[in-house]
Order: C-alpha cells, then sequence, then structure tokens
C-alpha cells in the first residue's frame, strides 16, 4: 500500500449528495498520523508486567466527519494502552456500511494484511463489534489474533476488577459476550456417542457424534451465567439495605458520573478527603465509593464515586453493572464530571447522558463540572460555557474551584430537612441523642420542663419530636 497516496487523499466533512461515497474515499484506508505508542519506561504502568502485545487499530466511520473517526480511534488507542497493549498504527476507511463478512472489506483486508506483516504487529483490533462471523473471517484471512472494542473494554474491565461484586459482574459481562462467540470443528469435538452404529440404541436418524465439546461448553456457561446472576442479585439486596437505611435517615445523595479518566475520584478526595485510588488510567475505579460531606450549612449529604462511561458502551456492561450503576439512578443530584482538556468533551458529555437515559437517570438534577480546566485551552472552554452555561470549571489537581463546586452541589441538594422549635422532654434522650446524630442543631436550652431546641431535622423525626415534645410557651422559654 502507497502511504503517500493514502495521505494526500482529502475527506469532506459533509455527506455526499444522495448518500453516494466518493471514489477516493471508497478506495481508502487512511493512516491516522500520530497514532503510534511510544513507551520509554514499560514500568510507568504497573499492570504492564507482560511483555506488551504489538497491535493495528482499524476503524470503520460511516457519519460524521473524518475528525470525529480520529477522535474514536485516539480513544480506542488510550483504551488498548490501558489492557497493556503497544499500538504501532492506526487506519480507518469511510464506508456507507460496514461489511457483513469482513467489516473493512476483503480488499482493504489484503491491505491490512500488508501492514500487520510490516510492522510486525500480533493483534488487530476493530474500533466497533464484531458480529461472531466477521470475528471468525478476519482472523481466517490476517492470519493474527482479532478483538473488537467491546472485547478490549471487556479485558480492561477484568484487570481493575477488585471486590467480589465486582469481579462478578465482570464474569457475567464476559460470558454473555463470549457464549454466542464460541466455536467448534465439527466431530473432531465430540465427547461422546450418541448411539451405536447399525444398534438399535439409536434409531434411525438418532445416530451420531453425541453432545460436542462446543455444546458442552455452552451448557457450562449458561449454568455459570445462571450461578452468577444469583450472586448479583443476593450482593444488590445488600446494597438496598444499606441505601434504603441512608435514605430512611433522609440524607441527600449525590451521585458522581462522569466519562472514564475525567478525574471523578480525584473530585472525590477533593470534596471529601476520600482518600480513594486516583490513577491515569481508563475504568481505574469499578467498585462504588460512598463518602458523607457536609455543605457550609452544616447539612450532611452523600457522595459516590462510579464506573466511568465511554462511547458506545457494551450493553453487557450495562446490564451486568446495573446493580452498581443504581447508586447514579437513585441520587438525588448526578455530579456529572467532563474532562475539559480532552479532545471531544462534548462528545464525552453526549455519550455519558445516552447511558444516563439508559438507566433512567437523565430527569435527575445534574451539576456539570468541566474538570483539568488548567489544562484546557481557551477556545474549548469558550465552546462549553455557551453549551453549558451552568457548568462549574474546576481543577482537582490544583484544587481551583472545589469551593465553587461545593457550593453549587449544596445549592442544588433537595431540602429534606424540617425546622422545629420545641422542648423535648428529658426523659426521651433517645430522640435527643438522634437530632445531634441526623439534624442540626440551631440553639438549645435548658429548662425545667426539657431542653427547649430549634433545629433541623428529617421529616420522619419531626414528627416524633412533635408527639412528645412541649411548646415552648408553655414553658416560658
Amino acid at each position: 500500500m502507497n502511504q503517500t497516496d493514502t495521505n494526500d487523499i482529502r475527506f469532506p466533512d459533509a455527506e455526499p449528495d444522495r448518500g453516494e461515497l466518493q471514489l477516493a474515499e471508497r478506495h481508502a484506508l487512511r493512516r491516522v498520523v500520530g497514532i503510534s505508542t511510544e513507551l520509554t519506561d514499560v514500568t510507568e504502568v504497573e499492570y504492564r508486567s507482560l511483555r506488551l502485545e504489538r497491535v493495528v487499530l482499524v476503524g470503520v466511520w460511516t457519519s460524521g466527519t473524518q475528525v470525529d473517526a480520529d477522535n474514536s480511534l485516539l480513544e480506542l488507542k488510550a483504551l488498548a494502552e490501558t489492557a497493556g497493549a503497544m499500538v504501532l498504527e492506526g487506519l480507518t476507511q469511510r464506508r456507507a456500511k460496514p461489511d457483513p463478512a469482513t467489516y473493512i472489506g476483503r480488499g482493504k483486508v489484503e491491505e491490512l494484511t500488508e501492514v500487520v506483516a510490516a510492522t510486525g504487529a500480533d493483534t488487530v483490533v476493530v474500533d466497533g463489534e464484531l458480529a461472531p462471523g466477521q470475528l471468525r473471517q478476519l482472523e481466517e484471512l490476517v492470519k493474527v489474533k482479532v478483538i473488537d472494542r467491546t472485547a478490549l473494554i471487556l479485558d480492561i474491565f477484568a484487570q481493575h476488577a477488585s471486590s467480589r461484586e465486582g469481579k462478578a459482574q465482570v464474569e457475567l459481562a464476559q460470558l454473555n459476550y463470549l457464549l454466542p462467540r464460541l466455536r467448534g470443528w465439527g466431530s473432531a469435538l465430540s465427547r461422546q456417542a450418541g448411539g451405536q452404529a447399525g444398534g438399535a440404541n439409536g434409531g434411525v436418524g438418532l445416530r451420531g457424534p453425541g453432545e460436542t465439546k462446543l455444546e458442552t461448553d455452552r451448557r457450562r456457561i449458561t449454568s455459570r451465567v445462571a450461578k452468577l446472576r444469583r450472586e448479583l442479585a443476593r450482593m444488590a439486596t445488600a446494597r438496598d439495605v444499606r441505601r434504603d437505611r441512608r435514605q430512611t435517615r433522609e440524607v441527600p445523595a449525590v451521585a458522581i458520573a462522569g466519562y472514564t479518566n475525567a478525574g471523578k475520584s480525584s473530585l472525590l478526595n477533593s470534596l471529601t478527603d476520600a482518600g480513594v485510588l486516583v490513577e491515569d488510567a481508563l475504568f481505574a475505579t469499578l467498585d462504588p465509593t460512598v463518602r458523607q460531606a457536609k455543605t457550609e450549612d452544616g447539612r450532611a449529604y452523600t457522595l459516590s464515586d462510579t464506573v466511568g462511561f465511554v462511547r458506545h458502551l457494551p450493553h453487557q456492561l450495562v446490564e451486568a453493572f446495573r446493580s452498581t450503576l443504581e447508586e447514579v439512578s437513585d441520587a438525588d443530584v448526578v455530579l456529572h464530571v467532563v474532562d475539559a482538556s480532552d479532545p471531544d468533551p462534548a462528545g464525552q458529555l453526549a455519550a455519558v447522558r445516552e447511558v444516563l437515559a439508559e438507566i433512567g437517570a437523565d430527569k435527575i438534577p445534574e451539576v456539570v463540572a468541566l474538570n483539568k480546566a488548567d489544562a484546557a485551552e481557551e477556545t474549548v472552554l469558550k465552546a462549553l460555557r455557551v453549551q453549558e452555561p451552568g457548568a462549574v470549571e474546576v481543577s482537582a489537581r490544583t484544587g481551583v474551584g472545589v469551593e465553587d463546586l461545593a457550593r453549587v452541589v449544596a445549592e442544588t441538594l433537595p431540602r429534606l430537612m424540617r425546622e422545629v422549635d420545641l422542648v423535648v422532654p428529658y426523659a426521651r434522650g433517645d430522640l435527643l441523642s438522634r437530632v445531634y446524630e441526623e439534624g442540626r442543631i440551631l440553639s438549645q436550652e435548658h429548662t425545667s420542663a426539657g431542653t427547649a431546641l430549634r433545629a433541623e431535622v428529617p421529616e420522619s423525626l419531626a414528627g416524633k419530636l412533635e408527639s412528645v415534645a412541649v411548646a415552648p410557651a408553655a414553658v416560658g422559654v
């Protein structure tokens, strides 16, 4: 393939008239400049303990602009590096739709094979989800391992899962992805005989190799999936109990959501001193972390750090992590963190909101935080200010804007407290203790009839206080 010729091709931003692609576009498998990985120190990422796989990235774009296609492939590059791969080359192709047989077309497969041979790559990563037939044919033609975007993301999740629930969720997603992609080679994988040749045990049409290894694997995967679903249901019950306990106390909940590696954990640490793991890697956080915080006027609320989102998040992951994502759908406020230094922050916003809508969290009040504002270009920030006029610019690394963000979150929190002014008898010290624990004391005074206090308390506690309290006027307060 002539690299000079392909680099000279120009891709228009607009769609060709009548849905027809220009001839040059259809014949081009375009290299993306600057996509190769060059590492001076492999130890900079702790989980790259093995030899890095050498990969070539391939993308097909059917809509949008060439810039959108390049940004998507750059994100795939970051995913591949997070998984522990060395990216050697990145190629994109413009097509009306992916080829049903090989995804990129047989002619482009030949060019891809030449690139793989020239670079010495051992893996091809496709920026999309391949059908089982496409995956099989690509591997047979290119002669190296082929994986798609979904398999790559699942691999990253498997590396980062640490808790029992997180590991079970990842395994469930992997098995659901693997099940339709199992492959076998006919009677060579037979495990038992289904009948005796010429005998009477099988009968006409029922004699044969019996259950194959492929069928055995499918049965085992189906059984394992059912077991994992039962285990996750029990874990979800325990999570529901903890969530119900917080809701009973009527403490508002704020869920931190956003694109992967946007700085959600860093913001959680800045707002609450949570000490959560912060790592410059995609999907470093898989297990939700809940911490308590307080507003400037003393109101308590919880902050939950959740798993990051990504463009075209595999539906297997959304389904497997549904119990975890309920931390977002059950929140009172969503703190949407955006990486303002990313090449396409508007695309991040759209991708996250798409997932929020899928889990039913799109109607929850939202506070947008433009993180990494210190590293963002001013033109990008100006465009974001127009698109999101209520957004707060912040830098979790330097601390600039964190106080402003905390104030905006506090203003957005629902008022779940009610102010009471009454006298609690000394015999009901248990209720007074709950006021200290669950509410906020505005003023108090000890009288002969009991403790006269003015406080903000949850609605349920206010009713109990009013049922036992003496009115302040009755004791001359």
